[in-house]
């Protein structure tokens, strides 16, 4: 029995010993938990702020102007648009330059003088389901609150407004259209990253490395064989998750499947660069494994899954800039839910295609590093 004790007192010295002897091991599992709170609890929030809407206002007299002023007035909004056209109002939010829109009648104030009713139509994206249902209940408090005031001073019992709420691109706000089109990003992310992660410090730690560079194979042949097997693994479970999404959810795509497809290759193309990057740092496929983690939570929750960038502090902003899960989730939801226009597509595919040169690069030069 205490032959026993004293062996598995060793195995657990061992494994500590194992874990917290390598500093980069310390420094994974020590910081990387504390970033993610700090993320969390700066980032992620259920409560949506800063939102930014454009206003069609076909009535342009005081009682509208009276109503404007009460969202500009509140804490939940940011700034107000004045759109001069349709068009320009339909791509303030397709955009996302505008999370709602509000189009107030031209009878608006006619129908108050008269004490008849009159409608106020809402518009929400509905893209970010949440986000969605929370701004439209907000615009419903505000126009209720200023109805009422209305009912006091003319001394009616019947409401002078009624809100009309439609949600774009999602109409019913089915939480299920907004998951799973999400999902095809993160189970993307988790597989193109984890696979090119771990390539590097696999051949490391089973001893396999020193042959690749006994071979007649250059750095940059190498690392391209590291880039097309996880890409193209990858690239085909993508397919088999939209499928997935499209006909056994029955949410339905409304864009072309070219340039989805398209845009999911480049998108998935940066972050294998990134995964390249951690597997180049890496000696053993546990400190792979670890800087994946260090990377994906924070990259997930600055993509805008869980809360929009917009309702994030200005230095989160800033730091999702350089995210490429940001623009991955933004052109598939774009492409997916609305056909977005091959223009916007690609404007938001040349910071992904500068992060994956960079990321490559910056691997390239790690690799050849500690070659030499």
């Amino acid at each position: 029995m205490q032959g026993r004790l004293i062996r598995v007192k060793a195995l657990i010295k061992k494994e500590f010993l194992a874990i917290f002897k390598d500093p980069k091991n310390r420094a994974l599992i020590i910081f990387p938990p504390i970033l993610q709170l700090f993320v969390f609890a700066q980032a992620i929030t259920l409560e949506v702020r800063n939102i930014d809407i454009s206003v069609m206002d076909y009535s342009n007299t005081y009682y509208s102007r009276e109503l404007i002023s009460r969202f500009s007035a509140s804490k939940w909004f940011r700034k107000i648009y004045f759109p001069k056209t349709t068009k320009e109002f339909r791509e303030d939010i397709d955009l996302k330059k505008s999370q709602l829109g509000i189009i107030i009648q031209n009878d608006f104030a006619k129908a108050i003088n008269k004490q008849s009713s009159t409608d106020v139509l809402v518009i929400a994206d509905g893209r970010q389901t949440n986000s969605a249902s929370l701004a439209s209940g907000y615009a419903n408090s505000i126009i209720s609150e200023y109805n009422s005031e209305l009912e006091k001073k003319f001394n009616i019992t019947s409401p002078s407004i009624n809100v009309v709420i439609r949600n774009w691109f999602n109409p019913n706000i089915e939480y299920k259209w907004f998951l799973t089109v999400s999902m095809i990003v993160m189970l993307s992310l988790v597989l193109s990253l984890l696979l090119s992660a771990l390539s590097i410090a696999r051949e490391r730690e089973l001893g396999t490395f020193n042959q690749l560079l006994v071979s007649p194979l250059s750095y940059d042949e190498i690392l391209f064989s590291k880039t097309v097997p996880p890409l193209i693994t990858a690239f085909i479970s993508s397919i088999i998750i939209t499928l997935i999404v499209a006909f056994l959810f029955k949410v339905p795509f409304m864009g072309s499947i070219i340039l989805y497809f398209f845009a999911t290759f480049i998108s998935l193309f940066s972050i294998i660069g990134v995964g390249l990057f951690i597997s180049s740092l890496a000696y053993t496929q546990q400190q792979a494994i670890l800087g994946v983690f260090a990377f994906q939570m924070p990259a997930v929750l600055l993509s805008g899954f869980v809360s929009p960038v917009e309702d994030m502090p200005l230095f989160f902003q800033y730091i999702s800039a350089f995210n490429p899960i940001r623009y991955y989730m933004l052109i598939i939801k774009g492409v997916y839910f609305k056909n977005m226009d091959i223009g916007t597509v690609f404007l938001n595919l040349i910071p992904l295609i500068l992060i994956a040169i960079f990321s490559l690069m910056i691997a390239r030069f790690s690799f050849k590093r500690k070659i030499e």
